[in-house]
């Protein structure tokens, strides 16, 4: 078997992977979008996680469709032999990867800074979102609870919000009692929140991704060294295809 044989192989196998990971992504993602109450019953253990401030479900589906849309590209691509598949599954590969080394250098160049925009983006989210039937006000509630916390920096981020407004003046139950878990346990003014001063989650999130950075570091620089070797592959592939 020659190199071009191999690489073609591998190549198709391993974009294969990619497609039904993609698949996989893409339908758990409409699943959490369509009955959050059930993933959020199943994997309530993880909410303490980040992904628990942001809407899972259109993340998931975002990520699934990209790595759906790689792997068919790359797949066929090398089956089919095409130079038009290949250097679109690479250029894809390189932009995702420039986005990535980007990000990381904000994130470890201004981290104050990530954490400001961070913080604006979720606050914005928590005000508008939250209280509505969404699976966003689900996570708060299963992480408010678990992480016994209140908002971001505390009860005044719900000052004005959406659920604010609708439930005439009351905050969230977890504002006044940490330990309660849903949002009718107990009707919590200002004067009570006052009182309780439950801490806000954001500085626990944190401390929650410190506590995993090597693992997320490792994560990261697989995924970086896959990415480089895919594109290495569609490159050879696609050269190699002149010499056919």
């Amino acid at each position: 078997m020659s190199c071009f044989t191999f690489l073609k192989v591998m190549m198709i196998l391993f974009n294969l992977l990619i497609f039904l990971g993609g698949a996989t992504l893409l339908g758990i993602g409409i699943w959490v979008t369509v009955d959050s109450k059930s993933f959020l019953n199943i994997f309530g253990a993880i909410s303490v996680t980040v992904l628990q401030f942001v809407h899972v479900g259109y993340l998931l589906i975002a990520i699934g469709a990209v790595l759906f849309l790689l792997g068919f590209l790359g797949c066929c691509g090398a089956q089919k032999e095409s130079k038009c598949l290949l250097i679109m599954f690479f250029t894809i590969i390189l932009i995702i990867f420039i986005i990535e080394i980007a990000g990381a250098v904000v994130a470890l160049v201004y981290t104050s800074l990530a954490q400001t925009i961070l913080q604006s983006t979720v606050a914005k989210i928590l005000k508008d979102d939250y209280g509505k039937p969404n699976p966003l006000t689900e996570a708060w509630n299963v992480t408010m609870t678990n992480l016994k916390c209140c908002g971001l920096s505390n009860y005044t981020d719900f000052n004005n919000s959406y659920f604010y407004k609708e439930s005439k003046n009351f905050y969230p139950g977890q504002c006044c009692n940490s330990s309660i878990s849903s949002l009718s346990d107990t009707f919590c003014n200002t004067a009570m929140a006052e009182r309780f001063n439950v801490t806000g989650c954001f500085e626990q999130m944190l401390s929650e991704i410190h506590k995993n950075a090597a693992v997320v570091g490792g994560v990261a620089a697989g995924i970086g060294a896959l990415e480089i070797g895919a594109m290495a592959v569609a490159m050879y592939l696609y050269c190699k295809m002149d010499e056919k």
